[in-house]
């Protein structure tokens, strides 16, 4: 099977890319430059500016047909376009991967499955990613693309520390706070249900769909069925990192209030509580399972960063940030506490 993936070296293509690799596929990932240091022996790699259409459309007119394309680089309607006008009669499966945070927003039911309704009035990010999926699903019905959407939710690696409040970009400053003893944020009480997914996992299930016709014209989300509270999982990472964290609890609309950038990642995703049905993905690749529970996954991830220093990189602005909204809120606290009782 001849398969394209457009990007392929982040958090969650990875490893799909190596388990698609140790599955025999023949793959190609088509990158602006950036080469994984570990990509496995066999992918081969197009360097190319794909915003750039005229040259993307020359690097892959000598490339042939292939059997599946998975866009992870996507985020526009405008994107979507170039890929169709790239790949129609081209491909006989092409996946979007678009977010889990383009399910409704807030939440109406705890337990979501593929019919919950898409729409994030929070995030622009994710009404983004709905545009992406109704201009592929348009092209479905009106000329046969085919098609399929893969919904990934929080998800993580040996080099992703992926909590509700923490640095993307330096995902290690959590556990430097941890560790230095410094309090490190918690939105709401920290008792809203969530799932946090290994990028091994996720990879089991979108390799799994590639040239699956039957998969064509649908969408699948993909997390682990571990389910816990904030609580849980900051106290987990903290064991890992061997201490006990000091955690804050701070509300989500005071949070974004604050800090607004954080509105569309807490108020459009993480605040309340999501509980993700598995029943289709697993129905369509069968023997699907989410293996990696999080305690085992986060003291992997945080062996992989201890084991070189040049990893442990720290966001000081982002510290610097949820510092002075810390000892704001708990100097408002205190003083609300003081008024009410006098």
């Amino acid at each position: 099977m001849r398969v394209l993936f457009i990007g392929g070296t982040g958090v969650i293509s990875t490893a799909c890319t190596r388990l698609a690799a140790a599955r025999g596929i023949d793959l190609t990932i088509l990158t602006r430059g950036h080469r994984a240091a570990d990509l496995p022996a066999g992918v081969k790699t197009l360097v190319v500016d794909f915003d750039n259409f005229t040259t993307a459309e020359q690097v892959l007119a000598s490339q042939g047909d292939f059997d599946a394309v998975v866009d992870w680089i996507a985020y526009t309607q405008d994107q979507i376009e170039d890929d169709l006008r790239l790949f129609r009669g081209r491909v006989r499966q092409f996946v979007f991967i678009s977010s889990a945070s383009a399910y409704q927003r807030p939440s109406t039911s705890y337990l979501v499955d593929e019919s919950t309704p898409l729409a994030n009035p929070y995030w622009d990010y994710s009404r983004n990613k709905i545009a992406c999926e109704e201009r592929l699903m348009r092209a479905w019905r009106e000329e046969g693309f085919p098609f399929t959407v893969v919904r990934p939710s929080l998800t993580y690696g040996e080099a992703q520390i992926a909590l509700a409040v923490n640095s993307w970009t330096k995902s290690y400053t959590v556990v430097d706070r941890m560790r230095s003893g410094r309090k490190v944020i918690v939105p709401g009480d920290g008792s809203s249900l969530w799932t946090i997914t290994h990028n091994t996992d996720f990879a089991k299930g979108l390799v799994g769909l590639l040239g699956h016709e039957q998969a064509i014209g649908h969408a699948f989300h993909i997390t682990s069925d571990e389910v816990m509270t904030w609580n849980q999982y900051y106290r987990i990472t903290g064991e890992a990192a061997g201490v006990e964290p000091k955690l804050v609890h701070i509300p989500s609309a005071l949070i974004a209030s604050c800090i607004p950038e954080m509105q569309g990642s807490l108020l459009g995703d993480k605040s309340t509580s999501v509980v993700f049905d598995n029943s289709k993905i697993k129905r369509f690749v069968p023997g699907f399972e989410a293996t990696t529970r999080f305690g085992e996954g986060i003291r992997r991830t945080i062996a992989w960063f201890d084991a070189d220093p040049e990893r442990r990189q720290v966001d000081e602005e982002a510290n610097a940030t949820w510092d002075r909204l810390i000892d704001a809120y708990e100097a408002a606290a205190a003083e609300l506490i003081r008024r009410f009782h006098e």
